[in-house]
């Protein structure tokens, strides 16, 4: 019979002991901003829908269009983040010029559009700035040599 008892050696002592904290440490890289990942997903999710929640779709169809795009780019960004963080953070920048456009496109895309739907994409624009500048902050101070 085996031998199943709960104690167990110490780790330290194993021959690939070095090996394993250092794919340890790769493998983590670039996940400081993890709390960041699900915030930039559900934001992209709500811009992709928010024409419809806020019943704009009639009246504003290209803008509709816009916001289910930009929310969908928005959202894989997110996704992006999750699956391929170390490739993907230096495209924070990128959601930031996003969340830019998100600001002004009611004037450019729209026509004549309401004060609810220009708070909509102001506040989703301001908030995909400040997420992108918070995973490009972050990204920057991990990827420094120490």
């Amino acid at each position: 019979m085996a031998n199943v008892s709960p104690t167990r050696g110490d780790i330290s002592t194993h021959p690939d002991v070095s090996e394993m904290r250092d794919r340890y440490a790769r493998m983590l890289g670039g996940r400081d901003v993890a709390l960041v990942d699900g915030p930039v997903f559900l934001l992209g999710l709500y811009c992709a829908v928010s024409p419809w929640i806020l019943h704009y779709t009639a009246n504003q169809p290209p803008l509709t269009t816009h916001n289910l795009i930009v929310g969908i780019a928005i959202a894989l960004m997110g996704i992006g983040f999750t699956v391929a963080p170390a490739r993907m953070y230096g495209l924070s920048w990128a959601m930031c010029a996003m969340g830019g456009w998100m600001i002004i496109a009611p004037w450019v895309v729209g026509s004549s559009p309401d004060t609810g739907v220009k708070l909509n994409n102001i506040i989703i624009g301001a908030l995909a700035v400040i997420l992108g500048v918070l995973c490009a902050g972050t990204a920057a101070r991990s990827t420094k040599p120490s």
